[in-house]
């Protein structure tokens, strides 16, 4: 019995223990603890979870309704998150309408919209959940119970302005009123809000709670601790925002925010509806500040005084400070950041020092600058600027004006010195390139400080037409320091000493031009510039004066010469001295000196020049002699040119030849004195013409040109012969000698210049041209009267005319060899052929060689492939060769 009773009792207790814990471990369905307070046409939520639930994640959600909250209420389908045909006839039109809808927070969790809800929505609200648990256990739906109240919230503004008259100056006051108050049949709370925008969002500015709270938003926190805004709840529900000392970023629009609260079944406060009114449009003007200075454009002299006040006017009333700098500026329109500041006052009135500028304070809106001793750096635009502080409610100041004065002009009139300026020409020229010197002097100097310089600046000026402009160009100029600027006109000739500029005194300045030109002639003035010293060290110019000009001119002739050639020997013959003299005369030529040459026009057929004149020696202004184009090594002191007087020079020409035939000149070129030390060309002349003819009767040589064989193929030899002749008187051989060249011209019509090709002159020495071809040239005398000139190895450049040029030299009875007039051949073309047999043999022939080697080296690479590279071994089988055995052995 003992043991039955036991375990009786235990089962009992784990029926017990079943039955308190089942409720926990099943499903839990939840909506709000009720009743619910809302009022009448507002927007209504009621929310509904599930918890403790097996199955899908996501669970679906039934809403049903009923007015009586008896017993044996019957529900009417509202709406439902699965089952579009759920909801009842009644809720089918606002369904539709979206004034009724469900709205899914998460898987487990709905919420019931209602948009504007009505009283006939007054009752029982049942929120359930179809089972997906694989046991039925736990709760399925819960119940809320809905209370619809009427409206009776009032919200009212201000009726003291108009919501768009409130203008204000910055720093004023300002109270904004709100009225507002409720008729609800529940207990309910009110919660009252002041908000300000100036753009696109309101933002809070301060809050009675529901509970009875005060609460600034968060850019109005210090403001509100400091007392300068306030939030009061006065008689017949009057809320009223006052703003002390008013700021620029007040202005904008306000209103007044209500709500209404209600505390649910669960002690939680619960906001049932809200409304707003705009109480006004506060427009915050800026505090008004004029800022002039009393004095519009002043006047100083040097070393006085500047007196300047400053005043400013502003609306603003109670209690400011006033912050005043004075500026200044070398230009109206400067930017400030450019600008110079002299003096301020902060608003404490601490002035900052200066040794020559002083500020005082005359009242509270006046201000006195001083600035002693004015100097001319000192002139330009002087102006002030005022600002206005006011204190804040967390003790720190505020700037709320700042105003910049009209500037003042001032001009710093100099103590300038009264002087006078002289300009002369100490030296003025009477030819070119004589020296001109001009000094500039100071006269007449009064009021002269110690603090005063002088500097000049030297002009020129090129006399023109009445109706064209002068233009001045610059020569000098001196800076404060005495430093010499050259301009561009004068830079070079300065550089090189031509032009001096200096200063001899201290009030006289000099201008020195060594040799003058005729570009040098014109109209000279300086300018006398005065320089006071600053008080930073620094020199302004205060006075320019101009002196009268001064011409520099002299009467200019055309330069003269003449120059007269003569034969002192009117009749000689080859050997002997030819002499000649040049007298020369000048006019308007200041110290002429001459330079002489002598020249001699050939004949047309003398090939030793090409224009047919020939410079032979020369003399220059110096009297020092060089021989120009003569040549003759056998006579190479055969010329002389010397200076027999100033005017005079003489020529003489030693063991003259027949080919020095024809006309003599003097070529004189006059000089005169240039700058530096350097002579410049004045003017050329040309002397008459002095005549060498030589009258013979001795013989009379020719050349011609012969070839056995002038047209050759290439590679091969030409042959030419140069055979001289002679006509009249027999000569030795021994008493002849000539010189033979060779020319060729490589066209059929003679019009390109001719080759020089060699030559063999009457000693034996042959000289070669340089030939760019593999052809070679040699020449020889084989016969007294025949020179060979032979062509090895011709090529297609040696085709041509080519003739010979014959010098003939004969001995005289005394011994001397003169020169004959020289002698030209006709030309002989040689033409060279191409031998097209021979050109295309040895290819030939080398190509055939070719193939033929080819040929054979291809077969023997064939048969060595053959027998070596593709043989293949046949395995044949071996057959044992055994005899029949007999019948009888088997």
């Amino acid at each position: 019995m003992g043991h039955r009773g036991q375990s009786a009792s235990f089962l009992l207790l784990l029926l017990v223990f079943l039955g308190l814990s089942a409720p926990t471990l099943g499903r839990i369905v939840k909506v709000p603890a009720g009743p619910l307070v809302r009022v009448e046409g507002t927007e209504v939520r009621i929310s509904c979870n599930v918890a403790q639930y097996d199955g899908p994640s996501e669970q679906n959600f039934d809403w049903e309704f009923c007015t009586n909250p008896a017993q044996d209420c019957k529900f009417l389908h509202v709406v439902s998150t699965w089952d579009p045909s759920f909801m009842s006839e009644k809720y089918r039109d606002r369904v539709t309408r979206g004034d009724i809808m469900l709205k899914r927070n998460s898987n487990n969790a709905v919420e019931l919209v209602i948009g504007s809800i009505r009283t006939t929505d007054q009752g029982i609200y049942r929120c359930t959940t179809p089972s997906t648990d694989s046991v039925f256990y736990g709760n399925y739906n819960a119940v809320v119970e809905v209370k619809v109240i009427a409206d009776g919230l009032t919200v009212t503004g201000s009726k003291a302005r108009s919501a768009s008259a409130w203008n204000l100056s910055e720093g004023d006051s300002f109270q904004l009123r709100c009225s507002a108050s409720t008729n609800s049949s529940e207990h309910t709370h009110l919660h009252v809000s002041w908000e300000f925008k100036n753009g696109l969002v309101w933002q809070e500015i301060l809050s009675l709670t529901h509970e009875g709270k005060f609460q600034p938003g968060p850019d109005y926190n210090e403001r509100y601790i400091s007392g300068y805004v306030r939030l009061d709840a006065m008689a017949s529900d009057i809320y009223r925002l006052s703003v002390s000392q008013a700021l620029p970023s007040d202005e904008g629009a306000y209103r007044c925010r209500v709500s209404e609260w209600v505390k649910d079944a669960d002690g939680s406060w619960q906001k049932i509806q809200e409304k707003s009114v705009d109480v006004a449009n506060v427009v915050v003007q800026p505090t008004a500040l004029g800022v002039f200075i009393t004095r519009s454009n002043v006047t100083v002299t040097e070393r006085d005084s500047l007196d300047l006040t400053c005043n400013f006017t502003t609306d603003r009333s109670g209690i400011f400070q006033a912050e005043v700098t004075w500026y200044y500026s070398e230009s109206p329109d400067g930017p400030m950041e450019d600008a110079q500041i002299l003096l301020s006052a902060d608003r404490d009135s601490v002035i900052s020092d200066s040794t020559l500028i002083s500020l005082s304070l005359v009242d509270r809106s006046s201000y006195h600058l001083l600035v002693r001793d004015m100097s001319i750096e000192d002139s330009g635009y002087y102006f002030c600027q005022a600002a206005l502080w006011v204190p804040q409610y967390n003790g720190s100041w505020h700037k709320v004006a700042e105003r910049t004065s009209v500037p003042v002009t001032v001009e710093v009139t100099p103590l300038e010195p009264n002087y006078h300026v002289f300009l002369n020409a100490s030296k003025m020229p009477k030819y070119s390139e004589d020296p001109t010197e001009l000094e500039c002097r100071i006269t007449e100097a009064q009021n002269a400080e110690a603090n005063v310089r002088y500097t000049v600046s030297w002009y020129y000026r090129l006399p023109l037409r009445s109706d064209e402009v002068v233009k001045d160009e610059l020569l000098a100029t001196m800076d404060a320091d005495w430093t010499l600027v050259v301009g561009a006109r004068s830079k070079q000739r300065a550089q090189n000493g031509e032009i001096i500029f200096s200063k001899p005194a201290m009030d006289t300045f000099r201008l020195r031009i060594q040799w003058t030109s005729e570009a040098d002639k014109g109209e000279y003035y300086c300018i006398i510039s005065s320089w006071s010293r600053q008080r930073n060290n620094s020199w302004i110019k205060i006075k320019d004066v101009a002196s009268m000009p001064v011409s520099i001119l002299w009467s200019t002739q055309d330069y003269a010469l003449t120059v007269e050639a003569v034969k002192l020997k009117p009749f000689f013959m080859a050997g002997h001295t030819f002499e000649m003299t040049c007298k020369v005369s000048s006019r308007n030529i200041k110290s002429p000196r001459y330079s002489v040459l002598i020249t001699a026009e050939k004949p047309l057929n003398d090939h030793s020049n090409a224009n047919g004149t020939m410079r032979i020696i020369s003399l220059n202004q110096d009297s020092v002699v060089r021989r120009e184009d003569w040549t003759d090594q056998d006579r190479v002191d055969g010329v002389v040119l010397e200076k027999v007087q100033e005017n005079e020079f003489r020529y003489r020409m030693y063991q003259t030849q027949i080919s020095d035939a024809g006309l003599y000149r003097c070529v004189v070129t006059a000089w005169s004195p240039g700058g530096g030390g350097m002579w410049r060309e004045a003017v050329n002349g040309l002397s008459n013409p002095i005549q060498i003819d030589f009258q013979t009767s001795g013989p009379v040589f020719n050349a011609s040109v012969h070839s056995d064989n002038p047209t050759v193929y290439r590679d091969e030899l030409v042959n030419l012969l140069c055979i001289i002749t002679i006509e009249g008187t027999v000569l030795d051989p021994d008493d002849m000698s000539f010189d033979v060249s060779w020319f060729a011209v490589r066209s059929y019509a003679m019009d390109r210049p001719p080759v020089f090709l060699a030559s063999l002159d009457r000693k034996g020495i042959a000289v070669q041209a340089r030939r760019n071809g593999s052809s070679d040239v040699s020449l020889s005398r084989i016969a007294p009267l025949e020179f060979q000139f032979r062509i090895h190895g011709c090529e297609d450049q040696d085709f041509g005319n080519h003739y010979c040029v014959v010098i003939p030299w004969v001995r005289s009875a005394a011994g001397i060899w003169q020169q004959e007039m020289e002698v030209k051949s006709k030309p002989i073309f040689v033409t060279v052929k191409m031998d097209v047999l021979n050109a295309f043999k040895f290819p030939l022939l080398i190509g055939i060689g070719l193939a033929t080697l080819i040929g054979l080296l291809s077969c023997l690479i064939g048969y060595c492939s053959s027998r070596w590279c593709c043989k293949k071994e046949v395995q044949e089988t071996r057959r044992e060769r055994r005899r029949l055995m007999s019948m009888e052995m088997d």
